[in-house]
């Protein structure tokens, strides 16, 4: 099948106005032009479509059925046309586009929701598209151009290297214990005892600085931990919790998310031996991205992010 020709938008402007004014020579001086060129413009069209737009009398202009149907589409390209120098300029600045999120479900729980609200409100145009995914995915992701920035999980200072990184929260871990537990129901668990409790872990894999952390934890207690079973996502971890298969430790913020038959206890609701202060691993969260690809709506989104950081909301 033969490949039509463009029709260029000058002769759209001309119908669009032939057709709001259904007067030739209106339309000839609303165009600031004379009307026989106007004229043959139009008769044109006609040929390059192969269907008549107007019939014409001496006595008036009116618009046919195909030239009805065109008028609602043409006015809708002509104004997306003068719409693009003021698109480019927007996408240039980052005021318009895309950002491509992945991010971890701990920060999922508490701070990305209000982030991406305030977000919206202060750049409408940008469209943030959002997919959770764990570290490694995120990375993968990242490497291969998929997304355009990630939301990660790490130990403080130890995020992955060869990325640009901005840290935005960081969180001590917690231990998640079934409720109906022994432990569950004393005030301070010993965190000896919690030792000896079957354990539910993130693969390495998936946090390697923050398993290695939990495994040190236990190392310097002298203590090698049971693992009784391994998941990935945190809701899974704590679910897994609530089903009686050990105790988890999580970062903090997982807390947000309420499970039935799952309790939290923090660093000062943990004892040790001889009365001293129970110590735990903490967690941080950084936005990485690529440095040599940060198209403007990333950098936008970068900004507004460090803007809520240094106000404190990283803490």
């Amino acid at each position: 099948m033969k490949e039509e020709a463009p029709i260029e938008l000058r002769a759209w402007r001309q119908f669009l106005a032939v057709a709001e004014e259904l007067h030739f020579g209106r339309a000839a001086q609303r165009l600031h032009m004379t009307q026989p060129p106007v004229t043959q413009a139009i008769a044109q069209l006609e040929r390059t479509l192969g269907v008549q737009l107007f019939d014409r009398t001496r006595r008036r202009v009116a618009l046919t059925a195909a030239g009805e149907a065109l008028v609602p589409e043409v006015r809708a390209l002509l104004a997306q046309a003068r719409s693009l120098p003021a698109r480019a300029r927007a996408a240039d600045s980052g005021e318009a586009g895309r950002v491509r999120l992945a991010f971890v479900s701990t920060i999922g729980f508490d701070r990305l929701p209000g982030w991406v609200r305030d977000f919206r409100e202060h750049s409408p145009q940008v469209a943030l598209e959002l997919v959770e995914a764990t570290g490694d995915v995120q990375l993968e992701s990242l490497a291969r151009g998929d997304i355009d920035a990630g939301l990660l999980l790490h130990p403080p200072g130890a995020a992955p290297a060869g990325l640009a990184r901005l840290a935005v929260a960081q969180e001590p871990l917690v231990l998640a214990l079934p409720a109906a537990h022994a432990l569950a129901q004393q005030v301070r668990p010993a965190l000896a005892e919690v030792m000896d409790e079957p354990l539910v872990l993130y693969p390495r894999r998936i946090l390697p600085g923050v398993h290695d952390a939990v495994m040190q934890l236990y190392a310097a207690h002298g203590r090698r931990p049971r693992v009784a079973q391994e998941a990935i996502q945190m809701q899974t971890i704590v679910n897994l919790v609530s089903g009686g298969l050990g105790v988890a430790w999580v970062p903090a913020s997982v807390t947000a998310f309420s499970r039935a038959g799952v309790v939290y206890r923090r660093a000062e609701e943990l004892k040790e031996r001889g009365g001293k202060k129970v110590t735990l691993p903490s967690c941080e969260t950084s936005l990485v991205w690529l440095a040599e690809r940060q198209p403007p709506a990333l950098a936008r989104f970068v900004r507004f992010l460090r803007t809520r950081a240094e106000a404190g909301e990283a803490g």
